[in-house]
């Protein structure tokens, strides 16, 4: 993974519109995240391989980003996002660390399900 590029991220996107496709969604300040600091609450929210169709997928802000895809009946929406690969399967996979690396965020679309 590198740092989140636009333009390459937006092509990705624009190039899965009105395809069925699996997302996985995950924020966490948890486990991995939190790290022993018991004054912080833990929360986060996780799916894998939800089956959607966006007919608009868009990223937005200066870094960390943020991307909504525009469903049938409402929206997707992650915010904190850092960085980007499109992997050799074609899956695009954006991730938000913080400033020591820890994965807070992470929203991934592949045209085929992830592994469980």
């Amino acid at each position: 993974m590198g740092p989140i590029e636009k333009s390459k991220v937006q092509a990705s996107l624009d190039a899965l519109l009105q395809r069925d496709v699996y997302l996985h969604l995950e924020t966490t300040n948890g486990a991995y995240a939190a790290h022993f600091q018991e004054s912080k609450m833990v929360v986060g929210a996780y799916i894998r391989n939800g089956r959607v169709c966006f007919s608009r997928g868009v990223i937005a802000g200066d870094g960390p980003y943020r991307v909504g895809l525009k469903l049938e009946i409402g929206w997707v929406y992650a915010e904190g996002l850092t960085d980007f690969e499109v992997d050799s399967a074609g899956r695009l996979l954006l991730a938000g660390h913080d400033d020591q690396g820890r994965l807070a965020v992470a929203l991934e679309l592949s045209e085929s399900p992830f592994e469980m």
